[in-house]
């Protein structure tokens, strides 16, 4: 794994690729406070119940202690998880900067995702209804959530937000995918300011930060905690509510089975535990500080459903990146 260096402001703050918007170095991801919502068959894609009080006290909280970027999506909670990051915000809207997702096809009566479309016309449908439960005239970034979507729809749908940014509903915007090919189709389009894509210190992603690197591009990651493995509360055989989408985890989230997390996950967790709290670091802020060393480009969106979690995550701003020899000791144990 080559690193290409960090840079580490002062005030934790990095910018969203060519966009020029500024963002605390640290987002917060609000998947989880979305709540339950699944697929008609049943396959549960939210975190289990959740507390709206608590969710709006942990973004208030966040505010106070720095973080300026939220991350969420009209899917989450078909619609829930925008209402609450509204509610939340009020007036402090003008000081945060906005990221949501369409693509994904809601019934928000019976909370069920329904399919996709990737046609412009519903991008523009979804981009209304988005602005109307955010409580807002203008979404920061907004981003493609069919990760595999065609290439060359994908490309109107470029030409679409490039309307969008012309017409002052979105400052920028980006696509959601794991594939750097795909990404780089967005990345023609001149305010494309990002790609946002899992990458964690257990799961690596050196072509997409190298693709970020050569088109300027902001990596704004996903799973920064690896669905909650790098957070040290999950332990083998622990079993997770009915509700939470890792207790029947789809194919492509791995580290965890029907039984809970993989044993094997954990087993590296804790060949990592020592290098990851050094510094009086939680282990999750360790898992952060690797990713701010991995690239001056990420900006990691960890979830959260608690005030405690969000004071935990926040705290890492102050800790800031890893160093190189503790990358290079993390690499050694992982056997990169």
């Amino acid at each position: 794994m080559e690193s290409s260096g960090s840079t580490w402001s002062d005030d934790g703050r990095r910018t969203l690729g060519r966009s020029g918007i500024e963002v605390s170095a640290l987002g917060f991801g609000c998947w989880a406070i979305g709540g339950e919502w699944a697929r008609p068959d049943g396959q549960p894609l939210g975190w289990g119940k959740v507390d709206d009080d608590e969710s709006v006290r942990a973004i208030r909280r966040a505010l106070d202690l720095g973080v300026t970027f939220f991350d969420t999506a009209d899917a989450y909670g078909t619609g829930h998880s925008e209402r609450v990051l509204a509610r939340a915000l009020g007036k402090r809207r003008a000081d945060v900067v906005v990221a949501t997702k369409w693509g994904n096809v809601i019934d928000e009566e019976r909370r069920l995702a329904v399919g996709s479309d990737d046609s412009p016309e519903y991008a523009r449908r979804a981009l209304t209804a988005s602005l109307r439960r955010l409580d807002t005239d203008h979404i920061d970034l907004y981003q493609l959530h069919i990760s595999d979507a065609d290439p060359e729809r994908a490309a109107q749908l470029r030409d679409t937000c490039e309307e969008f940014v012309r017409e002052g509903l979105v400052r920028a915007y980006a696509w959601s995918t794991d594939d750097p090919e795909r990404a780089a189709v967005f990345a023609e389009g001149e305010h494309c300011a990002a790609v946002q894509h899992r990458l964690n210190v257990l799961q690596d992603a050196p072509e997409m930060l190298a693709l970020c690197e050569e088109l300027g591009l902001a990596s704004i990651n996903r799973s920064p905690l690896a669905m909650g493995l790098l957070t040290g509360r999950r332990g083998p055989g622990q079993s997770l509510e009915a509700g939470d989408i890792r207790s029947r985890p789809p194919a492509w989230l791995p580290g965890f089975g029907d039984g809970g997390a993989d044993p094997e996950w954990l087993a590296r967790v804790d060949a990592l535990r020592s290098v990851l709290t050094s510094g009086g670091r939680t282990l999750a802020q360790g898992a952060l500080g690797w990713l701010w060393a991995r690239s001056p480009r990420t900006v990691p969106i960890p979830g959260f459903r608690s005030v405690a979690q969000a004071e935990e995550n926040a705290g890492a701003l102050a800790q800031g990146p890893l160093t190189a020899g503790q990358l290079t000791e993390i690499d050694d144990a992982l056997g990169r």
